[in-house]
């Protein structure tokens, strides 16, 4: 089992874009990422590079994750220095997790189904916008070499390119509105039998023709900025995100996620802006949803927990994008010695706010209703470290790029008090802002359902 070497961090001079060294470093490498803080960003950390693409999985979840963050020798201790210091970059899908917790998943290609794709990071560039400082990474023999070379592309101000207009095209949904809408009534039913209490019920939309990747996620990026957005390239399939929802951290062997649930579209009025916030925040549908998630991922985190750590940090907290308004919450637990990433995963992946509760009738049950994939939209991306810290996104407001085929997935909760006609608006302003990113409206019938409310 071969495991990525640690990096060395060495600081940069000067202002840093790392949309702009990005552009200049990584864009045309077969397997590159960016871990975006988002467009503007004021603090966080946004990472860039390359590596090689990794084809032992059982690596990267034999990673240990309960001595947290002991730096390895050499690198910038955590307190000044970047929270990624060597492992990978990569996603994990839906159905691969759905399947490793025996919930039947619909048939795909290999790829699709068992789902990872990891990046073994060999070069990165760490900038945080909280203080503007950078750092270039690179393994202990290579790292002054790298710092030279990015420095010089930095002396040379780099530019960053307007990127074009998206070409117009058209999108078409998995499920048209009455059906989707006579799937939340599905949902509700199988609520009242006792089946299960909360269901994410969710939809794909296609968009045609050839996308080029890497100007849509600028597009997206900039429309919709996010503290856990990204551009993953690893050979020919792409994942975009302005995810708003982070699925896990781990540091120093604490362990936390901070589940959606409960979505408000934001207004150009502020007094309206603000009654929507205040809707969200007060909605007794919203609350009801997003606790019994906190619920859920406390049963799931207590598995890989210290007995009495799991604790809920925040609960109901409204936290507002551009596009929409999200009510969120927190859990974190301290994780028992000897658990790996792989012991994290088997307990929380795929997250509770994507699947409902119940967890496994709730993914039972979802199979029957969608009958189809969802691929690497619900599933999780991010970076894991191989000191142990790890920070993985929920693959929300997401568009995935495999070959010929991009889609944009998005969905809801559904509870017994869900009213179809809500939960098919929530659907479209949750794939509005990706969809135009890829010069694609939501379907006329999908618009229809947003105006008529």
């Amino acid at each position: 089992m071969n495991v990525p070497a640690p990096l060395e961090a060495l600081p940069l001079d000067g202002a840093v874009s790392a949309e702009a060294l990005f552009l200049q470093l990584f864009a045309r490498a077969e397997a590159a990422f960016w871990l975006d803080a988002g467009a503007d960003a004021a603090d966080g950390w946004s990472i860039i590079g390359t590596g090689d693409v990794e084809s032992d999985q059982q690596a990267v979840r034999a990673v240990p994750l309960a001595a947290g963050a002991a730096p390895a020798s050499g690198i910038v201790p955590e307190r000044t220095g970047p929270p990624f210091r060597g492992g990978w970059v990569g996603w994990l899908s839906y159905e691969q997790g759905a399947e490793a917790l025996g919930a039947p998943v619909a048939p795909e290609d290999d790829a699709g189904r068992h789902g990872g794709a990891w990046i073994a990071v060999a070069r990165a560039v760490a900038l945080d916008h909280a203080t503007g400082r950078a750092f270039a990474l690179a393994p202990a023999d290579a790292a002054s070499a790298w710092r030279d070379e990015v420095q010089h592309v930095l002396t040379a101000h780099p530019a960053v390119p307007p990127v074009a207009p998206a070409e117009a095209r058209e999108a078409t949904a998995r499920h048209g509105v009455a059906e989707y809408m006579d799937m939340v009534e599905r949902c509700r039913d199988a609520i009242e039998r006792g089946d299960a209490y909360q269901l994410c019920l969710t939809n794909r939309f296609t968009v045609p023709g050839t996308v080029e990747p890497l100007a849509a996620y600028r597009r997206l990026r900039t429309a919709t900025p996010a503290h856990h957005g990204g551009y993953i390239r690893v050979g020919g399939r792409h994942l975009l995100s302005a995810s708003p929802e982070q699925f896990l951290s781990v540091g120093s062997g604490i362990a936390s996620t901070s589940p959606i649930k409960g979505t408000r579209p934001r207004a150009a009025d502020p007094v309206e802006d603000a009654r929507l916030a205040e809707e969200l925040r007060t909605d007794a549908k919203e609350r009801a949803e997003n606790v019994m998630i906190v619920d859920l991922m406390r049963n799931d985190l207590s598995h890989v927990g210290e007995p009495g750590t799991v604790r809920v940090d925040r609960l109901w907290e409204v936290e507002s994008y551009p596009a929409v308004h999200q009510l969120v919450s927190t859990v974190s637990v301290r994780l028992r010695e000897g658990v790996t990433l792989g012991d994290l995963a088997d307990a929380a992946f795929p997250a509770g706010s994507m699947t409902g509760a119940p967890k496994l009738s709730a993914m039972t049950i979802l199979h029957g209703l969608e009958r189809a994939p969802r691929g690497v939209y619900s599933g999780c991306f991010g970076h894991i470290g191989v000191d142990g810290r790890v920070d993985l996104a929920m693959v929300i407001r997401s568009i995935v790029v495999e070959s010929e085929v991009t889609y944009v997935g998005a969905g809801g909760g559904i509870t017994w008090l869900s009213k179809a006609d809500a939960e098919a608006a929530e659907v479209a302003v949750k794939a509005r802002a990706p969809l135009a990113a890829l010069g694609a409206a939501v379907p006329a019938e999908w618009a229809g359902i947003l105006q008529s409310r």
